[in-house]
């Protein structure tokens, strides 16, 4: 298995990874301007790109995720909720739905909170084990930080959301389950995001503010008290993002 992460604009982390042995690679997030880094990054591996995903509608950043999947012959993905959003074709992803890129597995995890459809991507490489390596969290779950609930309204209802996919769904994962966040720090998508790209399931529980809150409605409160600013040109981007 490869893996590669992309630091990129918006303090915005895009990934490459799959399956040097079969020549299957998929990738995540990608953002408007970088789609021919991950062309070379195929043509270097000798890997053809199967899947082009975003894990939510981007609303800090223009996507290159169609375009690049335009570029490569490849589906471009979301979760099945953005079916009736975008006005365009996709693959539609459904939760628990298994993706084979080779020797590599991919889990979708549906995770609404951040946004409605928002996705996170749980890898396992078949030739270590069985159990996860690690988890692809978008803006679910980031380094220190947990994602902002308030970017489609009802912001108390989605940070309850919020609470349940991240304790049900993640937390659930082995401890020493890698997470590998869509931002790093200076992202205005969630506060307090840390400025190291990854970090583990275990170590997150115990030092992430938001995981060491246990109680849903404190968690809520919590959430909702500290909003940072919305993005800007927020309307625009998703606009962009969603048209034809």
């Amino acid at each position: 298995m490869f893996f590669k992460q992309l630091a990129t604009k918006e303090s915005s982390l895009s990934y490459f990874l799959g399956c040097g042995t079969l020549g299957k690679s998929i990738a995540v997030d990608v953002v408007a301007g970088d789609e021919e880094w991950f062309i070379e990054e195929a043509k270097k591996a000798n890997v053809k790109i199967s899947h082009v995903i975003d894990t939510h509608v981007h609303a800090d950043h223009y996507s290159g995720g169609r375009k690049l999947a335009k570029m490569v012959g490849a589906p471009y993905c979301l979760h099945e909720s953005d079916a009736s959003l975008v006005k365009f074709p996709i693959q539609p992803l459904h939760d628990k739905e298994i993706i084979e890129v080779g020797n590599v597995e991919i889990k979708i995890l549906h995770t609404p909170g951040h946004t409605m459809d928002s996705i996170c991507l749980v890898v396992t490489d078949k030739r270590r084990g069985t159990e996860p390596w690690f988890v692809l969290t978008g803006d679910t779950l980031f380094v220190g930080s947990v994602g902002r609930p308030d970017l489609a309204g009802r912001e108390k209802a989605m940070a309850g959301l919020l609470f349940d996919s991240i304790h049900a769904k993640l937390l659930s994962l082995p401890d020493a389950t890698e997470i590998f966040p869509g931002h790093q720090a200076g992202s205005v998508c969630g506060a307090g995001i840390s400025g190291k790209p990854s970090s583990t399931i275990g170590f997150e529980k115990r030092f992430n503010p938001g995981l060491k809150i246990i109680d849903k409605d404190e968690f809520v409160s919590h959430m909702i008290s500290d909003i940072p600013p919305r993005p800007a040109e927020m309307d625009k981007m998703v606009a962009a993002n969603i048209a034809a």
